[in-house]
């Protein structure tokens, strides 16, 4: 790693050590370790792909009190601090304000190869085990209920329907969850989503018989 990441992890790493919404240094963590090995596969600017990876929730709308769009800025202004070339910078701010999944009906605004593979990693997390654990975390952090038979899913059509929605947590899988594989970039990411996806709709299945105790 260049001093850049190596500065630029230190301090993600202290920013986000305590959070408990399934956004802590550990998600970053993964999502850097998965963009990694997307490049190693794809391609692409590596030291952009840490930056970004790494910065990629830094001011994230779910954990800033509401503000949309507002990671990027605060990307910039770190990598200034640390005299980083401004050009890279700006396409570092660029994948930062472009990752976060915006709604069912809004499409993806990433074009360069670098914000792909960042976007492609985070939302790997977010589906399989993993993800399932993660959308249970956040609902429970945001004082969400698990389920409610009744409430139906919502495509959003608008960032901010979709940024405001206050469902239940079973819900956020149709809004998104689900919708994930088929929006993956890179033929790598697409692989490994197969799987993950395959066990979100396992887990669902086993959901719902429990949930309606269903015992044959």
């Amino acid at each position: 790693m260049s001093s850049t990441v190596e500065i630029i992890k230190s301090k993600v790493t202290a920013i986000f050590a305590h959070d408990t919404t399934g956004h802590d240094w550990f998600h970053i963590e993964r999502v850097l370790k998965m963009a990694e090995y997307l490049q190693s596969k794809e391609g692409g600017d590596l030291e952009i792909i840490q930056l970004a990876a790494l910065l990629h929730d830094i001011s994230d709308h779910k954990m800033n009190g509401g503000k949309l769009n507002a990671g990027g800025q605060v990307a910039l202004e770190l990598l200034s601090d640390l005299n980083y070339d401004s050009a890279k910078s700006q396409l570092v701010k660029e994948i930062v304000d472009g990752v976060s999944y915006k709604g069912a009906h809004v499409q993806d605004a990433l074009k360069t190869l670098e914000g792909k593979i960042v976007q492609d990693a985070d939302r790997l997390d977010a589906i399989g085990a993993i993800g399932v654990a993660r959308a249970f975390a956040y609902g429970g952090s945001k004082n969400r209920p698990m389920y409610i038979p009744n409430l139906t899913p919502t495509m959003h059509a608008s960032f901010e329907e979709y940024a405001s929605s206050k469902s239940h947590t079973i819900n956020h899988f149709y809004e998104k969850l689900l919708l994930l594989e088929a929006r993956l970039h890179t033929e790598t990411a697409k692989q490994i989503g197969k799987e993950r996806h395959t066990f979100m709709e396992q887990f669902l299945e086993q959901f719902y018989n429990e949930w309606n105790s269903k015992l044959n």
